[in-house]
């Protein structure tokens, strides 16, 4: 009686939601009928396969040192261990402090999830942050706390403020010259960093770190943060910010997974995490309160092209606190994503001198001389160097997965869903199955090139995720990796001379180890 008793409250929410969600769906249509006996045809989602629980602590104990078979730095490879051992759904359920994590590999399951999200899709990403700006940090981040560990309405309110100027394709073009300027300097420093191999220093990725801080100042505070200096101390401020915040971010998945005490006692982990973000928000306001005044004192017929991202905001915006609030996550965010996603980019050219020099052979006629400046029409022939960038984000997406906090019940995969559960959508793995993507073990960025034959599945492959809640600096993001490889691949080769690095996760999927790169200046055709 119990069961069929749950079975009728399922298929009474199942019908309401899809009729509310529907507004052109009625009780008793053939479409409400339809969606009822997919659901009253499904499985139960105790059935759904996945690792068996350990009594009191779940599956929590797997991500633990010594007795845990799954780390934390391998998740893209836990990822393929679940699809593997259980197929297309597989639960990783009864974890300590957070709901269930449903692994979805079905790329057409995936789209109908999308497809179904309202305005206000709920991701579920990072709740220590969300707790450090609702309740340890809520008077200082208030009613709209940005678009960054945010949810639902404050989160769309946020988001209608500020992505007229963040994704509008005409500003983000206006940024192609600060950023070249940036990217120059830094391939200069580069070269000023060679050792008697011409390779670079092994904390390079940590260079890469400082002169994506340095792009994201320019664009968004129209601010030179002078991270490139070659005189820059090990303790500057620059540095600072970039130690916070990768702290910040990569310790995400401890405290969520592996360490989720937190969220009952206040572990050093949380208090470490807190006095992280806690200097990194110190640090970085005081840069935007320069860009602030900078603003003020701005003469009123300033060129529009002269004006940053947070100046934008607040032509329009009577608040200030809306332009502070999205100039920290542009930076939070920005630093390491970026920075990550390079250091593959990198990697992968250096690896590859076939594909680099199709890279180089393209540029060469869009820029013949060395010293001839980048434009919109001259980006937008670079057809070859944006089919290799997505070909590196499929095989390695920077980011493992997408995820979703289901709003309302659901059948996925032939099973029934309850609302609340979390459901992870790992495009590390659906970019590189043979069903979703022709020769998907082959790396061939003319995939992407539109006279291409080959099959890729649209949701299969999501580096910047989909729908409203895609990445909002994906515009910026891109612009900066065209525009710094193809500077640097113009004028220099890149090669890897050293052992092949595994990737792993830090808070990104990246290369493991040291980017000794070897740079070696091309001759003036």
């Amino acid at each position: 009686m119990k069961n069929i008793r749950q079975f009728q409250i399922h298929t009474v929410r199942w019908r309401s939601t899809a009729t509310a969600h529907s507004p052109h769906v009625s009780a008793g249509s053939p479409e409400d009928l339809e969606v009822t006996n997919e659901f009253t045809t499904a499985k139960y989602y105790s059935q759904v396969p996945g690792p068996t629980p350990w009594p009191i602590i779940g599956n929590t104990w797997r991500m633990l040192p010594v007795i845990g078979p799954y780390q934390i730095s391998d998740l893209a490879n836990v990822s393929y261990i679940l699809y593997k051992q259980y197929g297309k759904i597989a639960k990783l359920g009864n974890l300590v402090g957070r709901p269930d994590l449903l692994f979805v590999y079905d790329a057409d399951e995936i789209e109908k999830v999308y497809r179904q999200e309202g305005d206000t899709p709920f991701r579920p990403s990072m709740p220590c942050l969300v707790k450090y700006k609702s309740q340890v940090r809520g008077q200082f981040f208030g009613k709209l706390p940005g678009v960054v560990g945010v949810h639902g309405e404050p989160w769309r309110e946020f988001r209608t403020k500020v992505q007229k100027p963040v994704l509008q394709p005409q500003t983000v073009k206006k940024y192609i010259q600060p950023i070249e300027e940036v990217s120059d300097y830094f391939i200069k420093r580069m070269q000023e960093m060679k050792n008697e191999n011409s390779e670079m220093p092994a904390d390079f990725d940590n260079e890469i770190h400082k002169w994506a801080l340095e792009c994201i100042g320019r664009v968004a505070l129209d601010a030179r943060l002078g991270c490139l200096r070659s005189d820059l101390p090990k303790n500057s401020e620059p540095q600072k910010i970039i130690n916070a915040a990768k702290y910040a971010l990569r310790n995400v998945a401890l405290l969520e997974l592996k360490y989720p005490f937190w969220r009952y006692l206040p572990s050093t982990l949380w208090k470490k995490y807190v006095s992280n973000m806690d200097y990194f928000i110190e640090i970085c306001m005081k840069y935007i309160d320069d860009a602030m005044l900078r603003l003020k004192n701005k003469s009123q017929s300033v060129n529009e092209n002269e004006l940053s991202l947070v100046e934008r905001i607040l032509a329009n915006e009577s608040d200030p606190k809306t332009a502070y609030i999205l100039a920290l996550d542009l930076i939070l965010v920005g630093i390491d994503t970026i920075s990550m996603a390079v250091c593959s980019m990198l990697y992968q050219i250096a690896t590859r001198p076939e594909e680099q020099e199709k890279i180089h052979q393209e540029i060469l006629k869009i820029l013949p001389n060395k010293d001839d400046k980048l434009d919109a029409s001259k980006l937008e022939k670079m057809v070859y160097l944006k089919a290799f960038i997505k070909e590196v984000l499929r095989m390695y997406s920077t980011v493992i997965g997408n995820g979703r906090t289901l709003q309302k019940d659901m059948v996925i995969c032939g099973y029934r869903i309850p609302k609340g559960i979390q459901l992870v959508f790992p495009t590390i793995v659906t970019g590189n199955m043979e069903e979703y993507v022709t020769d998907s073990k082959q790396f061939k960025p003319e995939r992407w090139l539109k006279q291409s034959s080959d099959y890729i599945h649209p949701f299969a492959s999501l580096p910047y995720g989909h729908g409203p809640r895609m990445c909002l600096g994906r515009r910026f993001a891109d612009l900066e990796m065209q525009v710094f490889l193809a500077k640097l691949i113009r004028s220099h080769k890149l090669e890897y001379l050293h052992k092949p690095l595994d990737y792993k996760v830090t808070f990104m999927y990246a290369p493991d180890g040291e980017l000794k790169f070897k740079m070696t200046e091309r001759p003036t055709p």
